[in-house]
């Protein structure tokens, strides 16, 4: 007869209960997975080249479209802006570009999960903050590039951008941080839903509310009063009253900071809420 013997000792014990812990890895590994994984998304994108180009199409029509139909709009008594309107749209389709595009993210999750790429991961030493942080920089790499080239499509129509470079790079930093914020409230939508009817929903709920409840198109001081109230708590308006600031030719960098730093906290919350869903579906899965 054999017999068993259970290890009752508290070092076997503490051995135990230390690999039933959810999956955590330090720091410098958790930012060079985000890197790898990075690197895999950036590598399909370059692939398909012709996502990115199909992605400006629409940002071009506001752009020429709206510049055009609307050029008379600053001659309105108290627009008070000096400048071309296609000038003053600028900032305002990169913000939108950013939202819109990123706001599809979740999409990208949906597909992950159906393909089953998403439980591989899973079942690999991969860090779970990596592989949501990957989707996020690509997310931000993707609005960088569509964002200077509407920049060089905007200079190539006649805007002039008199902060320079620097007020360029604020700009598009700007974009890059609504983006993240949009992006990963895309991501915990398909992680909670699974369902690509949801996204659509929640695309064209907020998408043109939010269009028009800022100064994309429009002074806010033209506005009714409750708009004005909602533009001013809208992160949307907050990205192109930075980038219509930046690029002038007197920026007010106290006012463009205080907004930065609102986009920053409402980013990292948006972030923790998208790696908390994750974390989330790892456990249903």
């Amino acid at each position: 007869m054999t017999t068993m013997q259970i290890d009752t000792k508290p070092g076997a014990a503490a051995v135990r209960f230390q690999a039933a812990q959810p999956n955590t890895v330090p720091f410098r590994t958790t930012m060079a997975h985000t890197w790898y994984l990075t690197g895999r998304k950036l590598h399909a994108l370059v692939r398909q080249p012709w996502v990115l180009a199909f992605s400006v199409v629409q940002p071009v029509i506001w752009l020429f479209l709206f510049g055009q139909l609307f050029r008379r709009v600053i001659d309105i008594p108290g627009f008070a802006y000096h400048g071309s309107y296609l000038a003053y749209l600028v900032p305002g389709v990169i913000a939108m570009n950013a939202m819109s595009n990123n706001m599809w993210a979740g999409m990208s999750m949906i597909e992950e999960i159906d393909r089953g790429t998403l439980n591989r991961f899973l079942a690999a030493p991969a860090s779970r903050i990596g592989i949501m942080n990957a989707s996020v920089a690509e997310q931000a790499v993707s609005t960088a590039v569509q964002s200077l080239i509407i920049v060089f499509l905007g200079l190539a129509g006649g805007a002039r951008y008199y902060g320079g470079v620097a007020g360029v790079a604020v700009m598009v930093a700007a974009s890059i941080l609504v983006g993240v914020v949009f992006g990963a409230l895309s991501n915990a939508v398909g992680m909670t839903l699974r369902s690509r009817e949801a996204i659509i929903g929640v695309y064209t709920f907020f998408m043109l509310p939010l269009m028009f409840l800022s100064s994309a198109f429009m002074q806010t001081r033209l506005m009714p009063g409750w708009m004005q109230a909602i533009a001013s708590r809208n992160p949307l308006n907050w990205v192109v009253q930075i980038g219509r600031s930046a690029v002038s030719a007197q920026p007010d960098w106290v006012a463009i900071g205080v907004r930065c730093g609102g986009l920053v906290v409402l980013a990292v919350a948006c972030v923790a809420v998208s790696v908390a869903t994750f974390r989330s579906y790892q456990k249903n899965v």
